[in-house]
């Protein structure tokens, strides 16, 4: 195999042939560097790399552990000792991180090598990638499109083969959205399933990491290895984590698929809703029974995600201050000023935007009025889910109304980006798994073909039939392997 061929592989793929010697872990790493130096110019996927460190792992890897010698990318929001760990943000600096993320250390502890941080909206707060301090990142498929965020970075990686995978964070579609605008697997698991501990806070309540990757049964590895209870995560869940890839494959017959009727409402993009009934068709001829489901307080999903994880940003924020790390105002003249002048310069607009709106929504006489009853609200798209499941297996969706729409074209209308997320919020309201996989091309959007994702949606702790669904999917489709002209 030639080294301009391995950065095109899966985990899955990559593995067989660095057991048989076939390839190194260093070949690895210095195909897909120059892979990196070559393509990424035009996409602007990552923020760091550190070619030294990375052939040092290599130069030392064990190709039989579970991910000995595959690079992986990490999202600049989840700390990797002695990296950069900018969030996307000024006020962050040069800051490096001082240890690695749990799921960084069972990354490690499997063999896997970190190579590069990506991009992403300013502290995750985002649905474009446009948000970043440093630059945008464009999509592979059509360099004047978006690549979804916050996770953009990550999922235009994965799609330019310019990673093997990636790891994301999700606190309301973000590594769902990007995946599917980007034509890749992206995985949002089970809240809890997966340790945040060194996970830069957002939005705690809601948030977690997850992979994308070029298939499901990637998406499955790198499960297995993330996965458990993590001490150093009060959160976390104590459950025992099932061998994902053992399982994969199933028959659909006699499996029921839910298809959400407030999910097919008008303002889908007609090709998404086009690849949405072939989908749907597709898996009627798996043999899988699809049933009609309600999901009654949908509609009210966008506006409660957006009171409670602005409440929860606006006070995980508040530690950047310019005190102990990160960016510094110049000459203040008191402590007041330096944390007035620190602020306003070192964060981004969104970022003031959400800050100013959880801390009103907190504040004296407003609390009650909007916090208080989102959370209730929450409870009841909770149980709107757990109703759901009762009757089916898993439930079908768009993952994004429409397909990636141009650079800046939502930039000054907060409320039209926000609508992007309006198929994923809900899932992270109700602490559920979900994953997004390619299911088909929007042709009419410009002079390139654009990825549609389809969205399925499993109960809390359910992402084996999650695996297998999607797995099933995507083995007798071709999707998957469709790649940008780069």
């Amino acid at each position: 195999m030639s080294p301009s061929e391995l950065p095109g592989l899966t985990i899955a793929e990559l593995q067989k042939i660095l057991r048989t010697r076939e390839v190194s872990p260093r070949e690895v790493i210095r195909a897909l560097h120059g892979r990196i130096e070559e393509i990424d110019p035009q996409i602007g996927a990552y923020l760091s790399r550190d070619l030294e460190a990375a052939l040092a792992a290599a130069d030392t890897a064990d190709v039989e552990l579970p991910l000995g010698g595959i690079p992986l990318a990490i999202k600049d929001a989840i700390s990797v000792r002695d990296q950069p760990l900018t969030c996307g943000s000024k006020i962050l600096g040069n800051y490096r991180a001082l240890y690695d993320a749990t799921v960084v250390v069972r990354l490690k502890a499997a063999g896997a090598i970190p190579f590069g941080k990506t991009n992403l909206d300013e502290f995750a707060m985002g649905s474009s990638t446009e948000n970043s301090n440093f630059h945008p990142t464009r999509n592979p498929w059509n360099r004047d499109r978006i690549p979804g965020g916050s996770s953009g970075g990550s999922a235009a990686a994965v799609a330019a083969n310019l990673a093997i995978a990636s790891l994301g964070s999700d606190t309301g579609g973000s590594i769902r959205q990007p995946a599917a605008l980007c034509g890749v697997v992206g995985l949002k698991p089970t809240y809890g399933r997966v340790s945040r501990y060194g996970l830069t806070a957002f939005a705690s309540s809601l948030e977690g990491i997850g992979p994308l990757t070029k298939s499901v049964r990637d998406s499955a590895l790198l499960l297995q290895v993330m996965a458990g209870a993590d001490p150093q995560d009060s959160t976390s869940l104590e459950a025992p984590v099932p061998d994902y890839a053992a399982e994969l494959e199933i028959d659909l017959r006699g499996v029921r698929l839910g298809l959400p009727n407030e999910y097919l409402r008008a303002g889908i993009d007609p090709e998404v809703k086009v690849a949405l009934d072939a989908a749907v068709a597709h898996f009627s001829s798996l043999g899988a029974e699809i049933v009609e489901i309600s999901l009654p307080h949908t509609d009210y999903a966008i506006d409660v995600y957006y009171i409670i994880a602005t409440a929860e940003a606006s006070a995980n924020l508040a530690r950047f201050d310019g005190v102990r790390y990160g960016y510094r105002a110049a000459n203040p003249t008191n402590l007041q000023d330096h944390y007035r002048r620190t602020r306003a310069e070192g964060f981004g607009a969104e970022v003031k935007r959400r800050i100013i709106l959880g801390t009103y929504v907190l504040s004296s006489g407003y609390y009650d009025e909007f916090y208080l009853r989102a959370q209730k609200v929450r409870t009841l798209v909770r149980q709107d889910f757990a109703a759901a499941f009762e009757k089916v297996d898993a439930l079908l969706s768009p993952t994004s109304p429409v397909p990636a729409f141009k650079l800046g074209e939502r930039a000054a209308d907060p409320l039209q980006m926000y609508l992007a997320d309006v198929f994923t919020v809900a899932a992270n309201l109700a602490g559920i798994c979900g994953i997004s996989i390619p299911c088909g091309f929007a042709q009419n959007a410009g002079s390139l073909p654009l990825p549609i994702g389809l969205q399925i949606l499993c109960p809390a702790l359910g992402e084996m039939r999650l695996f297998q669904v999607a797995h099933a999917y995507e083995q007798s489709t071709d999707w998957h392997r469709r790649r940008p002209p780069l």
